[in-house]
């Protein structure tokens, strides 16, 4: 099996940084995409960011020139460093990875628990 553990959120003011860190571990081959997603309430499952292998990144509009995704592949390991916060981040923030677990079976997608993030104006 696959575990995705986040950690780093919390309440903070607008204006204010976090960072997010998930580690990805249990029986991985490889991973092809890690990302973030998030979830306000009442609202659908969103994408904030995600980073290729190969490192190529894609951001949700409303976060570029704010969030920056990174990764270790070494550690299987992916990090979402969040600045210049806003009170409509809020949300329940999830790591998502694209991985396979033996060379021979199709991607799969994973994902942790989430981590909240609060932003108070």
């Amino acid at each position: 099996q696959v575990q995705l553990v986040e950690s780093g959120g919390g309440l903070v003011q607008a204006g204010g940084s976090l960072r997010l860190s998930c580690a990805a571990s249990g029986s991985i081959f490889s991973i092809n995409v890690m990302g973030w997603y998030r979830q306000a309430p009442g609202k659908q499952r969103e994408l904030v960011a995600a980073i290729t292998s190969g490192g190529s990144t894609n951001y949700a509009d409303s976060v570029k020139g704010r969030f920056t995704i990174s990764r270790d592949n070494a550690k299987n390991t992916v990090c979402l460093q969040m600045n210049s916060l806003k009170p409509e981040d809020t949300a329940v923030y999830y790591c998502n990875a694209i991985l396979r677990v033996t060379p021979f079976k199709a991607d799969t997608s994973w994902w942790g628990q989430g981590t909240q993030v609060t932003v108070s104006s």
